[in-house]
């Protein structure tokens, strides 16, 4: 039932996406569809899909894809021929041109135009052929893509014509590949097969591996011999497409670690406090991307593009202010008692996950991807998700201005004042403890931005923050603590060694070889990859 409802709605969207404007030659594509209500067998009806393939229209690949799923239905009572996605005694008929609702009709009134595998496998053809004219770049490479991933010898002909008049680079090369996969299961010469295999050679990709795999279990002589050349030098291009793959997989990661650790690198190398909240101030600026998309979901639909941006600096606020009342209310009493303070902030972590879990549930929340953040592309044979890009452009953007705020602003040099040497910095007239507020606003309200981010690659629940608070504090440990620069080193370098790791250790060993790793390094230079004047030292 559930995937007759999938085609159902599949085939009402290939008919509104064909739709035409009225005209004349409808009523010529009208004529020919009504064909099939005279149909005696599949070679008439083959006939008639031929016939409304040599049109060109591209309309006619609703009725064709309904033809193919077994939706198309004539009316006993007057041949008059429908496009029926539904099921039931009594049917919805919609017009197999325009996919308008055309009335209902009782289920006996009706009778099914019936199509068998060959037919289907011709319809395909005629389908390709049809999308492959289409104007529309995205229609094109639908085709193309199901055209190499279905190598059929009688679309040849299709594929080719398709190839002279392509534009797009994208669709060329899908059709180029569907060309050869083609030409290899067909009767032309060696040289042709010869250049296929040497197409696929050149596009490298899995898919192109696994049809030249087949082929050469199937060919001899010298095709074989060429082949299986084919093969080896596509798997060795594979691993090195996979090392970048990782690579970039690692720099995403540690993009995701550095915004979840850079208010910790503050935080801890300003005041030496081990904030066990960090993570639920990450917690509570993903709740409030959440609340801002339902805010703008039930009331201004059309600014749902524009939610992640509203929600920054709504973010940023609501988490900076619970950092300064957990500073000025629990965390300044007890400044040089790291082991109370790390006691008294989990109890602070645990309230706001139940505060959380009563106001919203337990159960993870819906936060949705604006429209430029969704999808892929691909840069040679690596995956690039938009919304991972977006995130390590935004990391890198905090960090350039935090570098920018640390180094050229009043607060900044105060707080480099104080983490060097607290006891001159008061000598020096600056107000220390105001200047530990500020700081624990400002990193508190770097962990609400950093939730924003990671709502659009995580689940939004009342555990968001318990997930980044053990790998954050690894990266400023590792880094060096209240060094910003450490803070992206190590959280780049940490997050490409984790995914190196995960294919050969697991997930969770990868974490613990990880540990291990900073445990050993540590005991080298326990003040991490650049070390920094902390307050512990007072020369």
């Amino acid at each position: 039932m559930y995937r007759k409802s999938i085609l159902a709605l599949l085939t009402i969207w290939c008919l509104s996406l064909f739709a035409p404007v009225a005209n004349a030659q409808d009523a010529d594509l009208q004529a020919i569809i009504q064909k099939f209500a005279t149909s005696k067998n599949f070679n008439q009806t083959k006939a008639i899909v031929t016939e409304l393939a040599e049109t060109g229209d591209a309309s006619v690949a609703g009725v064709l894809n309904a033809l193919s799923d077994g939706s198309v239905y004539f009316r006993k009572s007057d041949n008059q021929v429908f496009v029926v996605p539904g099921s039931g005694k009594t049917l919805e008929l919609f017009d197999p041109l325009t996919g308008e609702a055309a009335g209902e009709a009782g289920k006996r009134d009706l009778k099914k135009v019936k199509v068998n595998n060959a037919l289907r496998r011709s319809i395909r053809d005629a389908i390709g052929g049809l999308t492959l004219a289409s104007e529309n770049p995205s229609v094109r490479l639908t085709a193309a893509n199901t055209l190499a991933a279905n190598p059929d010898v009688e679309a040849l002909p299709a594929i080719e014509a398709a190839l002279e008049r392509e534009t797009d680079d994208t669709v060329a090369k899908r059709l180029r590949q569907a060309q050869a996969s083609a030409i290899l299961i067909s009767d032309r010469s060696l040289e042709d097969k010869t250049n296929a295999v040497n197409v696929m050679t050149a596009l490298g990709n899995r898919e192109a591996l696994a049809f030249l795999t087949r082929f050469e279990a199937q060919a001899d002589g010298e095709l074989k011999t060429l082949a299986a050349r084919a093969i080896t030098k596509i798997e060795k291009n594979l691993k090195l497409w996979g090392m970048g793959q990782n690579v970039w997989y690692g720099v995403s990661l540690g993009s995701v670690l550095l915004l979840a650790a850079i208010g910790l690198a503050i935080t801890f190398g300003v005041m030496g406090v081990i904030n066990m909240a960090h993570g639920e101030m990450v917690m509570l600026g993903a709740y409030t991307t959440y609340l801002v998309q339902e805010i703008i979901r039930n009331s201004m639909p059309e600014l749902m593009d524009w939610s992640l941006l509203i929600a920054l600096p709504l973010a940023f606020m609501v988490s900076a202010l619970v950092g300064l009342v957990l500073e000025r209310g629990v965390i300044r009493f007890l400044y040089g008692r790291p082991l109370e303070t790390l006691l008294a902030t989990w109890g602070v972590s645990l309230i706001l996950q139940q505060a959380v879990r009563t106001l919203f549930g337990p159960s993870n929340q819906e936060v949705s991807n604006p429209s430029w953040m969704s999808g892929a592309f691909e840069l040679g044979q690596i995956t690039i998700t938009w919304n991972r890009l977006y995130i390590l452009i935004f990391a890198l953007c905090v960090f350039a201005v935090l570098l920018w705020a640390f180094n050229k602003t009043s607060l900044g040099l105060q707080m480099r004042a104080v983490t060097q040497n607290r006891r001159m910095a008061s000598a020096m007239g600056i107000r220390t403890p105001w200047v530990d507020a500020l700081t624990f606003m400002l990193g508190s309200g770097i962990a609400g931005i950093a939730g924003v981010a990671l709502s659009q690659i995580d689940n939004v629940s009342p555990n968001l923050g318990q997930s980044y608070i053990i790998d954050s504090f690894m990266v400023v440990v590792f880094g060096g603590v209240g060094n910003l620069w450490g803070t992206l080193v190590g959280a780049l370098s940490l997050g490409v060694f984790n995914k190196f790791l995960e294919p050969y250790a697991g997930a969770v060993l990868g974490k613990i070889l990880v540990l291990v790793f900073i445990i050993l390094f540590i005991q080298k230079k326990p003040r991490g990859l650049f070390a920094l004047k902390g307050r512990a030292i007072e020369t």
